[in-house]
């Protein structure tokens, strides 16, 4: 039922699909960068599958060589990342029928495309889930705690950037990278940035719009450096970390936190209008919001059920929609793969639920940071028109260390050795196919509260939520569960611990995730 076969034996398996010079052979790559999502399919239970998934996609025909695209290889189209921050999985109604707060563009997204029930960041905080998605890999294999000063990601590593830039693409991001720079004084360049990590341009900020300094980046250096001081603010009736909160700090003088979040809209339709539709395009727009400071324009201040978290939500709708307007007004909206997701789960407490009666994780425990389903589960929707059923949904397991691998096999375009080493290809689910399941899922919490997810299954290493909500760490009392248990098929909310009746399960879980962990170094 579970992993037996090494790393370096997969990586092996991989190497042996090219011809006497070390190319990839014609024919070859659907299998090189497929063999991590089908080396399992005998060794698991299969999950229904009814093949319908949803991905923002589309593609356009475009006929010209393509360096690092081999003859199998679908048409290099254009590509748009569209990063929500903080998010929950039951915001959109196209998640959760009851939410209290309007999201147009997301469920047409969703009506045109594919809905992902199964998604999960890579890690419920910020900067782990955004390493697993540039990456491939999962973060606890690296320390990402440095990235408030040094780069997270290293020189040389494949990351989607790279991965699509030797396929011929245009590489652009907009917005909040929260993945370090090696930083020596904002008035001189930041190495080890989205410019040294395979994007073209980058303009954004280095985190969060609640972590100073505040300073927009264009490039490798900052636009103007954040000279000035900002006090720290709170909102009265929410807790600390809610409302209109943000951390005092450095702060630009050319940079209004309210104005954040429409001005990497603007800059987004920038790259998409100055861009030749000839050239497959690649852009990642990550979002500052609705993560905290909740900051709506008045335009949509107190509009939404949900307080001012709704509000700020309704606005992110409305700017994606302003994105999906400028493809359609470039006539790239139907020859481009459109991917909308979030980082993590929502900063949304039980009592936020009782007081305003939105679900913001939906059927989901917990919420940001935490080991439980809501500090990781995501919206996850593609669309792709005429590639992608409209109106499609998929339960397959995915995560943002998947889209790698996906991307890879769509373009038939072999990984690097060592490269996205925990992505797992769902290319065929996008397209309507059936596919083996993911032979397993491994986070860690906020806290470094270890999990692990075997077809309906779920083991979490600790009591707590390893995260936000309270407790976050229990200690274990004598004769009771040293960890808990969760069969996610009869129970969504985690409420019923098994852990102490199904030791046998236990240990095999237990054994499966050390054997992830045990596959590459954490350094």
């Amino acid at each position: 039922m579970f992993p037996d076969e090494s790393h370096d034996t997969r990586a092996e398996r991989g190497r042996s699909l090219t011809n006497e010079s070390g190319a990839p052979t014609i024919g070859t790559l659907w299998e090189s960068t497929r063999f991590r999502s089908c080396f399992l399919i005998d060794q698991i239970t299969m999950k229904s599958s009814d093949g319908s998934m949803r991905w923002l996609l589309s593609l356009s025909c475009v006929f010209f060589a393509v360096p690092g695209l081999r003859a199998d290889a679908a048409d290099p189209s254009h590509i748009v990342f569209v990063l929500a921050d903080d998010m929950g999985y039951g915001d959109a109604a196209c998640y959760n029928p009851e939410s209290k707060i309007e999201t147009p563009t997301i469920n047409q997204l969703a009506a045109e495309g594919m809905r992902f029930t199964d998604a999960h960041a890579a890690g419920p905080l910020c900067h782990l889930s955004r390493f697993g998605l540039m990456t491939g890999t999962y973060p606890f294999r690296r320390d990402v705690t440095v990235w408030p000063k040094k780069a997270v990601i290293r020189e040389g590593e494949t990351t989607l950037a790279t991965l699509l830039r030797s396929a011929g693409y245009r590489t652009a991001m907009v917005g909040k990278w929260h993945l370090g720079f090696n930083e020596n004084g904002y008035e001189n360049p930041l190495t080890g940035g989205p410019v040294d990590r395979g994007f073209e341009t980058f303009f954004g900020m280095r985190a969060s719009t609640d972590i100073p300094p505040y300073f927009y980046i264009r490039q490798d250096r900052a636009v103007t450096p954040p000279t000035d001081h900002i006090a720290a603010n709170n909102t009265p009736g929410w807790s600390p970390i809610q409302g209109e909160f943000w951390r005092e700090g450095g702060i630009a003088p050319d940079l209004s936190l309210p104005e954040v979040l429409p001005r990497f809209t603007e800059e987004a339709i920038s790259v998409i209008k100055a861009h030749d539709p000839k050239t497959p395009l690649f852009l990642y727009l990550a979002f500052p919001a609705p993560h905290t400071p909740w900051l709506p324009s008045p335009e949509f201040a107190g509009r939404s059920a949900a307080g001012p978290y709704g509000d700020f939500l309704m606005m992110v709708d409305a700017e994606v929609g302003k994105v999906m307007a400028a493809l359609d007004g470039k006539g790239m909206s139907n020859d481009t793969l459109v991917m909308f997701s979030s980082d993590n789960g929502p900063t949304w407490y039980e009592e936020d639920e009782k007081r305003l009666g939105h679900r913001s994780a939906g059927p989901w425990r917990g919420m940001k940071a935490d080991a439980w389903e809501a500090g990781h589960r995501i919206p996850f929707i593609a669309r792709w028109p005429g590639k992608i059923a409209a109106g499609a949904s998929s339960d397959e397991t995915i995560c943002f260390t998947d889209v790698m691998a996906t991307f890879a096999e769509m373009l038939a375009l072999d990984l690097p050795e060592g490269a996205g080493s925990d992505s797992y290809s769902f290319w065929p689910a996008l397209q309507g196919k059936e596919q083996p399941p993911r032979p397993s899922l491994v986070i860690q919490s906020g806290s470094g509260l270890m999990t692990v997810r075997m077809d309906q299954w779920k083991l979490i290493d600790g009591l707590g939520s390893g995260g936000f909500s309270k407790p976050a760490k229990i200690k274990p009392e004598p004769g009771g569960p040293a960890g808990q248990l969760y069969d996610l098929s009869k129970d969504e909310a985690e409420s019923e611990n098994v852990y102490s009746s199904r030791p046998e399960l236990v240990e095999t879980l237990r054994s499966a995730m050390d054997a992830v962990v045990g596959e590459g170094r954490q350094n």
